[in-house]
């Protein structure tokens, strides 16, 4: 098989400083194509214009979007938004071949993954979306944000819609508001038609909410199998009793089940296709470009605020307008608080920043973390810890891979950290193995190692969380104090955590951090005794300004091992940045003819 291909292509190379360069040029691909699920993976292709591959690293990631469509699409059945995966027999690049538009969402695909977990044949899938709302005593509306579950099942992000599954008819219908009218259309503009929604999502039928509850009666009268609900406050109501045609009436009955839905669609969530991947690689890509900018420009600023503010500009100026989280852009001792969020300190007379930020790209998260010297240059102490979290992130990204237990791989990170920590002096008073089973290193390391990421950045997971530990009871114990407890029954009982196997298509986080949080050492760890033992005490002062150090990638498990979807660059490479030392920044506002950050 052999395809004649016309390609606009945009390239982030590291070679070129992580610059974005765009190019266009003609490629001929030839080679045995596999289709799985919605990709088609091709082999032994070759490019009619090699666009100087030569010169480009291994790393180089490579977007291309087609000015026409290409022919293969009318030879075989592929979705408009398929992704292509090449290997380069000489320079071994990886390749992304981005189809113009990503297509429809596939909403059935992921609501009949749902059906499958469920184990049922029959029944009604029922998810209602968030409804409009406005503040409290006002009349200004809240910000929107869908229902997580519901966009699953849907890909509609527009508030007070339902969408609903027949698992026997295999039946995706959803439901939307009527059209505006009046005045509302002249202030608020009009709501998607039919048929603007059937184009985003591949649903069976689009019809109203004002007919939702005629159909609802139809199910329970005339279909067998319950309807699945989430929670039961958003059991919808029923009438009790439907007037036929000849004069008698049918009694109707809502047979509700709100245990079984939420357990299936968080195994079904946990496993990405490859059309969410392509969004949380998209997320990870304009996240990339915040980090950058953040790093070109951070010997000029002034304060914290000013980090968080070149950061969502650049996400909200590639149309990325909302964030997975917070951002966290704490300098100094703030580095040391986990999830610092008020952003508005000097930066002046401070060493660093772990700059925790991460943006949505249309409801798929990214999570990634950069420690870094604001004036471009270590200290020796946060050399030596910068070092150190680099080391543990790097074994235990090595470790990722399909069958591997994400409890042994947190396990490596306080390993790593114990060792490292010995050798600067900070832990002391005894051997290795002591200090290991004595669970000191949660003092510097006060947090698990990483998460699922998805539609939210701490996704769900056919077991809960990632590295899901027993039950705690809020009433009587923070949750800091239950991951201590947790963790330190692992240490002599690495069953007490519940399973935590990692699988191909998961997306999750490794962010391994190393801290000084003052108040938690003088205020809680020094005065156990079990720790403070191990803990130089004097030495402590001299890292208290470093703050803390953290590191974090999002990786997709593969079937060989992992892909790590975070390009944002870190280690000597941010500090060339930084310095300016890479060249681009001013390049590329020479090109441009545009001057500032935002360029």
């Amino acid at each position: 098989m052999t395809t004649n291909l016309q390609y606009h292509v945009t390239r982030l190379c590291p070679a070129s400083g992580w610059r974005f360069e765009e190019v266009d040029f003609k490629c001929c691909i030839s080679g045995l194509a596999t289709i799985q699920h919605t990709n088609i993976r091709i082999t032994n292709y070759t490019l009619a214009t090699r666009i100087a591959l030569d010169h480009i690293r291994r790393t180089t990631l490579l977007q291309f979007r087609p000015t026409s469509h290409p022919p293969i699409a009318a030879t075989m059945e592929v979705d408009a938004q398929t992704e292509w995966s090449f290997v380069d027999e000489v320079e071994c690049d990886a390749v992304l071949v981005d189809f113009k538009g990503e297509g429809k969402y596939p909403a059935k695909l992921h609501a009949r993954r749902v059906a499958k977990h469920l184990g049922v044949k029959q029944g009604l899938i029922y998810l209602p979306g968030t409804p409009s709302m406005t503040y409290e005593d006002s009349d200004n509306e809240a910000a929107f944000r869908q229902r997580r579950y519901f966009y699953y099942i849907s890909g509609l992000d527009y508030p007070d819609c339902v969408v609903t599954y027949n698992i026997e008819s295999d039946g995706l219908y959803v439901w939307i508001p009527p059209p505006n009218t009046g005045r509302s259309v002249i202030y608020n503009g009009t709501n998607p038609t039919e048929e603007e929604i059937k184009a985003i999502s591949d649903f069976d039928f689009v019809s109203r909410t004002t007919h939702l509850q005629q159909y609802l009666m139809f199910f329970t009268t005339h279909k067998k199998g319950d309807i699945f609900l989430l929670h039961d406050y958003q059991a919808p109501e029923i009438a009790e009793k439907i007037e036929c045609r000849e004069g008698t009436s049918k009694t109707t009955k809502g047979r509700f089940d709100a245990t079984n839905l939420k357990p299936a669609m968080n195994a079904a969530r946990v496993i990405k296709t490859p059309f969410e991947i392509q969004r949380i690689r998209k997320a990870n890509a304009i996240t990339t470009k915040a980090h950058i900018n953040v790093l070109r420009s951070i010997r000029h600023l002034e304060n914290e605020a000013e980090i968080e503010g070149i950061f969502t500009g650049t996400c909200i100026a590639s149309q990325a307008k909302n964030q997975s989280y917070g951002p966290i852009a704490g300098s100094g001792r703030n580095a040391g608080t986990l999830h610092y969020g008020a952003n508005n300190e000097p930066l002046k007379g401070r060493q660093l920043v772990c700059l925790d930020a991460g943006c949505d790209w249309k409801n798929y998260a990214s999570d990634v973390t950069r420690s870094f010297p604001i004036s471009g240059k270590w200290t020796k102490e946060a050399k030596q810890i910068y070092d150190l979290v680099a080391l543990m992130q790097e074994e235990c990204i090595s470790m990722v891979k399909p069958g591997a237990d994400y409890r042994r791989i947190d396990m490596h990170a306080h390993e790593v950290a114990t060792k490292g920590l010995m050798k600067l002096g900070l832990l002391q008073n005894g051997s290795y193995q002591e200090l290991f089973r004595s669970g000191v290193s949660t003092c510097f390391l006060p947090h698990g190692l990483g998460h699922y990421m998805g539609l939210e950045v701490h996704d769900v997971g056919a077991h809960g969380a990632l590295l899901y530990f027993r039950k705690y009871d809020s009433n009587t114990e923070r949750p800091e104090e239950a991951w201590k407890r947790s963790y330190l029954q692992m240490l002599s009982d690495l069953s007490s955590a519940s399973p935590s196997l990692l699988e191909e298509n998961m997306v999750i986080t490794v962010e391994p951090g190393i801290y000084f949080n003052q108040w938690a050492f003088e205020s809680v760890y020094l005065h156990d005794p079990r720790m403070a033992k191990y803990i130089n005490q004097d030495l402590l002062t001299a890292y208290y300004p470093v703050g803390g150090v953290r590191i974090e990638d999002d990786l997709l498990v593969r079937r060989d091992g992992y892909e790590n979807l975070t390009t944002a660059p870190k280690g000597d490479e941010a500090l060339r940045i930084i310095l300016g030392e890479d060249g681009e920044g001013a390049a590329d506002e020479e090109k441009s003819g545009r001057r500032g950050w935002l360029w």
